[in-house]
């Protein structure tokens, strides 16, 4: 981290806590895909730090505003956003620092989340777009659930493939599915739900104590069954966590199928941060979908 930038986020701490700070150690820590971070500590109070290019601003701003939605309900524990600014060209976002762990307790989790879940909302959306990685994630506000899904989640991904290269059968197939949405959908009428909106594995730890702690969302009001579905994709959650939220709130028998078709935005928004495989693999779950109502 440039010394100016770390001048300026400890001042803007100390601005946020009343109390001066000063940004004596600075540790880069790995593992992000899209941001740069690090802890930052005087010797007695540390803090997490991400930081992108100034123009990511508006990003890390969303990200504080999910954040304080997802801590006002008080459930899950999520890091508490201080404070987010710009400096030597870059901008950053400032949060608690948390000890966290790999394991604890999974079940706790589960219940935790159906019991965010369960927060009452009226329609789907959100009070401002945010993003899904580093691509942006549309949220106006709708009451029909397939419609949004159709138009602000798999249609955005799928613009954003034609605009990479990713045309012929993609598109052909992708076009079908948006046209026959209503099929996946017979007996099953989503509520809307406030998601932590990108919960895969890498996005959950445990404090010391075991309680468990999620973070880096990219929350909305939606169907539930989208966070269970991101939760499968890639592993990473225990036994004790599925086992746990199904019983505090049991799931739709038609989400084997669905959970496909919300992991499917996830995948096409993979192949057009990082091409590879993924677009491959967007184009078989949208086979193995159509199977289904052909």
């Amino acid at each position: 981290m440039q010394m100016t930038l770390a001048a300026v986020v400890a001042d803007a701490i100390g601005a946020a806590t009343g109390t001066p700070f000063s940004a004596d150690t600075v540790n880069a820590i790995g593992g992000g895909d899209i941001n740069q971070a690090f802890s930052v500590s005087d010797g007695t109070r540390s803090y997490f730090v991400k930081t992108n290019r100034a123009d990511r601003l508006p990003m890390f701003e969303a990200e504080a505003d999910t954040l304080h939605a997802l801590a006002a309900t008080r459930g899950v524990r999520v890091p508490q956003p201080l404070d987010s600014g710009t400096a030597a060209g870059q901008s950053f976002l400032v949060l608690e620092y948390l000890d966290l762990h790999r394991s604890g307790d999974a079940a706790q989790l589960g219940t935790q989340l159906a019991q965010l879940h369960r927060t009452p909302q009226t329609r789907f959306g959100w009070a401002r777009d945010n993003w899904i990685g580093s691509t942006p994630q549309p949220n106006v506000w709708q009451r029909d659930w397939i419609a949004f899904w159709r138009d602000q989640r798999l249609g955005f991904q799928l613009k954003l493939a034609a605009q990479n290269g990713y045309g012929g059968a993609l598109q052909r197939d992708g076009e079908t599915l948006l046209a026959y949405l209503d099929a996946f959908f017979n007996g099953y009428t989503p509520v809307a739900s406030l998601l932590h909106g990108d919960l895969w594995g890498g996005n959950h730890g445990y404090l010391p104590d075991g309680a468990p702690v999620i973070f880096d969302p990219a929350s909305y009001l939606g169907d539930r069954e989208c966070d269970l579905a991101m939760s499968e994709l890639f592993g990473g959650y225990a036994p004790a966590f599925h086992a746990a939220y199904r019983e505090a709130w049991p799931l739709d028998a038609g989400y084997a199928v669905r959970k496909t078709l919300y992991n499917l935005y996830h995948i096409l928004n993979h192949a057009n941060m990082f091409g590879g495989g993924y677009a491959a693999q967007a184009h078989r779950m949208m086979a193995q979908l159509l199977a289904q109502i052909r």
